[in-house]
């Protein structure tokens, strides 16, 4: 489904490249969850924003059912972020004058839409706060929000990017059992420092400065 083929991804650092991922090349499998596991700084979040469409590779290249995500338009990925993909980030980006349910369906304004995210809240333990707004939850409350809108509209593929980081390890577990839980037939990426994150992952890659060290293809 998504398969990165010696993917590299550069940066300038006055005047010197910098390699955040180097040659990777890796399969997400539909319906798999992958788990990317790595110290910090090890370029775990560069890896999963060239699956993601987010970045584009500087050599190498990311496909997406067998089609370069790369000569696709801006419009054309930002359509497949929306559409096949959910994403969950380290922290719970919330917009602070909208309730969790609003947020939750943002960008999605159908009544089909709104009962999806009412529905999904209620599943994960928010329906009595759906209506609540962002500093009215908890941290784990906020990133449950995220994780609902993460799963809305049933994408093929949920990015998660440290998104236990911000928790306590209770409440890290329990966003992570839930994502899992809920992501019916989509692929579950995530990258994350914990190993004990990814007890349930299906295959866990690791990767330091920029390379991938252990493969369990």
């Amino acid at each position: 489904m998504i398969e990165s083929v010696g993917a590299s991804l550069v940066y300038e650092d006055h005047g010197r490249e910098v390699f955040a991922c180097r040659d990777v090349s890796l399969s997400v499998r539909p319906g798999e969850f992958l788990g990317i596991l790595g110290p910090s700084g090890s370029g775990k979040s560069s890896l999963l924003y060239l699956l993601s469409g987010l970045k584009t590779p500087s050599f190498g290249a990311v496909l997406y059912d067998e089609r370069d995500l790369a000569s696709m338009s801006d419009e054309e990925r930002s359509r497949l972020r929306r559409r096949e993909f959910g994403f969950v980030f380290q922290q719970p980006y919330l917009l602070g004058y909208l309730t969790a349910l609003e947020n939750a369906f943002v960008g999605e304004p159908t009544s089909a839409r709104r009962d999806e995210a009412l529905d999904l809240l209620d599943r994960l333990g928010l329906g009595a706060k759906a209506h609540r707004q962002p500093h009215e939850l908890s941290g784990g409350e906020r990133q449950r929000v995220c994780v609902a809108r993460a799963l809305l509209g049933e994408p093929r593929v949920i990015f998660a990017d440290e998104p236990t980081a911000s928790l306590d390890h209770t409440n890290g577990l329990q966003v992570v059992g839930m994502l899992n839980a809920m992501r019916g037939d989509g692929a579950l990426v995530m990258v994350t420092h914990d190993p004990s994150m990814l007890e349930r992952a299906d295959r866990v890659v690791n990767l330091v400065d920029g390379q991938l060290v252990r493969h369990g293809e």
